[in-house]
């Protein structure tokens, strides 16, 4: 399979995982059917690989301020955004619930995005062929720093 489907399947069954924890944890969240949680992760994805960097640009300055802690709020949007387009299958009750569920989201996708070596985490990310062949070849003499 190439290898951008691949890293693709693995970033959805990451946010699938981290949004059923979600569904677990935070009493504000559910979802009627498997397929819903599906979709659900699926249209949250897109929403933070579109729409997401466009709201962090535009809050830039509050991102700031704030640490990066506004981006939690940013993604409790993009959560309540989900569960209004996708009602009644997949619902979020609040803000408060979509919060709480954007930081059990984001400490999960961290935790879980490891197990999936060919995901955006640079723990698993393979070297490029041009990198293999470079650290092979023979012609390079200088100082490797491997990190």
């Amino acid at each position: 399979m190439p290898e951008p489907f691949l890293k693709f399947v693995h970033r959805w069954l990451v946010t699938t995982i981290a949004v059923m924890a979600a569904d677990f944890l935070i009493g504000g969240i559910s979802h009627s059917t498997i397929q819903s949680l599906f979709i659900a992760s699926a249209l949250l994805g897109f929403l933070n690989a579109f729409v997401r960097p466009l709201l962090l640009f535009v809050s830039l300055p509050l991102v700031i301020v704030t640490l990066g802690l506004f981006a939690l709020v940013i993604n409790a949007l993009l959560l309540l955004l989900v569960g209004s387009l996708l009602q009644p299958d997949f619902r979020v009750d609040g803000f408060k619930s979509a919060f709480l569920g954007a930081l059990v989201i984001s400490i999960v996708s961290i935790l879980v995005r490891p197990f999936f070596p060919s995901s955006a985490s640079p723990l698993g990310q393979r070297p490029s062929q041009k990198q293999a062949k470079a650290s092979k070849s023979d012609d390079f003499k200088g100082p490797t720093i491997d990190i």
